[in-house]
């Protein structure tokens, strides 16, 4: 009786983290995204640099305002892009993985600000 009293609440929390795991794991891989890459041209509105992912806001030629996931902030720290590469005004080029739901929201391979690549995840590019 004593073991089991042990061993209910460690598999009961177990459980718990298992599946609390499974939306930020959802958002956090790539299983939100289509598999077909886009490109979005537009105009950067604002830079966010705070985790999980640092974020630019785009308006594209229509008016819309696009989500823009970089890398984490060490990927996107290696591809050279910082805090003080952009800023809002600049053009830029995005290339990534648009969200299934056909929301303004995509995740960026590679992004193109003055003729400069910063390639967030260099071995998803489709050439």
């Amino acid at each position: 009786m004593h073991i089991q009293a042990r061993i209910l609440p460690s598999i009961m929390l177990a459980a718990a983290l298992t599946l609390g795991a499974v939306p930020a794991l959802a958002h956090h891989g790539w299983s939100w995204a289509e598999g077909e890459q886009s490109t979005l041209e537009g105009t950067i509105e604002s830079v966010s640099m705070n985790p999980p992912h640092p974020t630019i806001q785009v308006r594209d030629a229509q008016g819309t305002v696009w989500q823009v996931d970089l890398g984490n902030p060490n990927q996107t720290a290696r591809s050279g892009f910082t805090a003080d590469t952009a800023e809002p005004g600049d053009a830029i080029t995005v290339i990534g993985n648009r969200n299934q739901d056909q929301s303004a929201h995509m995740k960026a391979v590679r992004i193109v600000i003055d003729g400069q690549n910063y390639d967030m995840y260099p071995d998803r590019i489709q050439d």
